[in-house]
């Protein structure tokens, strides 16, 4: 079955859900709403168990999280399809991008899971964005077209951000929601083990190569330059590892990345 079409039936009852599923935009993937619940395609059992039973102990103070949702009788996942709660919100990337409240929303979820030990979970990951990770931090290394070479040299220069490794959301920009009287709330947690300042320079290279975003927010903001070099790298590295050289994605990746390390003086 193609990972876009809608969960089955038998999804669906082994969930205890009702209705038409309802195809949901935005996202790496596509998922499907069915009342109060968004189930997802391909999701790895390992994770989103560490979702429910790790990440789902912390203390919830300045934001929300989404309630992974097990089957009656225990299962994370159903013929790789997993369950969570609908949050109430919008992104807070669109419209005018609250910038702020991504990065609020960013320090508070770090602040609370800090004490959690790493997930073993990290180490069986082979996917583009895993290796990304790794290359990044001078574990891996990758092969790097010619477009892209100059620049991956230029950002591995750059001293690595300050703070100890955590647990991370590496993956906040397009995945924070922000609803009138209530915490931010954090969607689709992509755990890491890096310092916790190195998901918020990921933001801010996002902002500021994707999102039109001033060269002041990296100031506004109080995100080290050294953290978003490193989360720049990141994505510069995951780009290489999705696409062919001669692909003009990674030609406009690259160009994105030229644009955020001017405003970094590099």
């Amino acid at each position: 079955m193609s990972r876009s079409s809608p969960p089955p039936p038998g999804v669906l009852d082994a969930f205890g859900l009702r209705g038409d599923p309802v195809p949901l935009p935005g996202g790496s993937g596509p998922v499907w709403r069915v009342g109060g619940v968004v189930l997802k395609p391909g999701t790895d059992p390992a994770h989103q168990r560490w979702l429910g039973e790790v990440l789902a102990t912390v203390e919830q103070r300045g934001f929300r999280l989404a309630e992974v949702r097990p089957t009656p009788d225990g299962a994370w996942v159903v013929d790789g399809w997993g369950a969570q709660s609908v949050l109430a919100g919008v992104p807070a990337h669109e419209g005018p991008p609250d910038w702020s409240a991504v990065v609020a929303a960013s320090r508070d979820l770090h602040r609370a899971s800090r004490h959690l030990e790493r997930p073993a979970l990290l180490d069986a990951r082979t996917d583009a964005w895993a290796v990304a990770d790794r290359a990044a931090w001078g574990e891996a290394d990758p092969a790097v077209p010619a477009v892209a070479r100059p620049l991956v040299t230029l950002l591995r220069a750059v001293p690595a951000p300050p703070g100890p490794a955590q647990v991370v959301h590496g993956d906040l920009t397009r995945n924070v929601l922000v609803e009138a009287g209530m915490p931010p709330g954090v969607i689709d947690v992509s755990p890491y083990w890096r310092p916790a300042s190195w998901a918020e320079g990921i933001v801010v290279a996002d902002a500021l190569a994707w999102h039109h975003a001033a060269p002041s927010l990296l100031d506004a903001l109080g995100v080290p330059a050294q953290a978003v070099a490193r989360g720049l790298l990141f994505r510069l590295f995951t780009s290489c590892l999705l696409h062919d050289a001669d692909d003009p994605r990674l030609r406009a990746e690259v160009d994105g990345a030229r644009r955020v390390a001017a405003v970094l003086g590099l």
